[in-house]
């Protein structure tokens, strides 16, 4: 017992504790090298959407403020000498008011500078007795008149091809909407793009009403759509891929019409019931949409990359 216990136990314990390092080590530092392949269970197959008819309208409402019509200077049409000044600067006026009056100087006659509109004089540059000549900016004159200046993203431009001449613009907190004239589109210096159309003479409005203006541009009944999420291109024609019958996708190009910011009208390429990919290569559903500041406390979205 006494060999057992001061020499073959010890023994064994060594072994067994060697033995169990060397598994270790290789573990650690000499794996297999044969591993499992994984096969996919299940592929990622292109979504497919069916040319389906459908009613389209493609009308556009957007933030707009009120705002005063721009003024305009009143001009000297003859030389002569400042004989009258009838007004005073900040002074309202009604049309066909005196403003000047001026004596020509060749052929000797007095002449009456009359207001064209009514509005507000402002910025009078001349004083009685001062000589004149033709061209000279007497003072000028803001007209009382307004106009909608409404928000537009320039991807929205497309939509506004054809646009009619008349819109609804409908007052934050004010009266019955009405039709404003004169719609068109105009770049400031800055680069924003904007909407303007011209509020009626009879219409009480003032500066700075927050307002929403609402263009229909079109209306199609029973055309045949498909998503605009589909489409690459956006006005006029565009290309679309379609399901070529051998289990693939190829290219087609399409005509394209109306829109309503999520589904266009298709008016040659494809036939209802075709099979069209639902995004364009290159995209997908999971693209983040393109949101912008509406000016009125809320936001306008867009899907990402498209021209509508």
């Amino acid at each position: 017992m006494v060999v057992w216990r001061r020499w073959i136990f010890p023994i064994l314990m060594l072994a067994a504790c060697a033995a169990i390092a060397v598994a270790l080590v290789k573990l650690a530092f000499f794996p297999d090298t044969e591993q499992a392949v994984a096969e996919p269970s299940a592929h990622v197959a292109d979504t497919v959407v069916a040319v389906a008819k459908a009613d389209l309208v493609n009308e556009l409402s957007l933030p707009a403020t009120v705002a005063r019509d721009e003024g305009f200077a009143v001009r000297s049409e003859v030389d002569g000498t400042v004989t009258q000044v009838s007004v005073s600067d900040g002074q309202t006026v009604a049309a066909g008011q005196t403003l000047f009056t001026i004596k020509q100087t060749e052929p000797a006659r007095t002449v009456v500078v009359k207001a064209s509109e009514a509005g507000d004089v402002s910025k009078i540059a001349v004083v009685k007795g001062q000589p004149v000549s033709v061209g000279l900016e007497l003072a000028t004159l803001t007209p009382a008149r307004y106009h909608v200046l409404g928000t537009v993203q320039p991807v929205q431009l497309y939509r506004l091809i054809g646009a009619p001449s008349e819109a609804s613009v409908t007052i934050t907190g004010g009266p019955a909407p009405f039709t404003c004239t004169g719609v068109r589109v105009q770049v400031a210096d800055d680069g924003t793009t904007s909407v303007r159309c011209a509020v009626p003479g009879d219409q009480t409005v003032f500066p700075g009403l927050q307002a929403q203006v609402g263009i229909k541009v079109g209306t199609v009944t029973g055309a045949l759509v498909v998503p605009t999420t589909a489409v690459k291109g956006g006005s006029g024609t565009g290309v679309v891929w379609a399901d070529d019958g051998k289990g693939g996708l190829t290219e087609k190009k399409v005509t394209l019409g109306v829109s309503d910011g999520e589904r266009v009208e298709i008016k040659e390429g494809l036939a209802e019931g075709d099979s069209i990919r639902q995004f364009v290569p290159g995209s997908s559903a999971e693209d983040k949409p393109v949101c912008h500041d509406d000016g009125n406390g809320g936001q306008y979205c867009e899907q990402a990359g498209w021209s509508w």
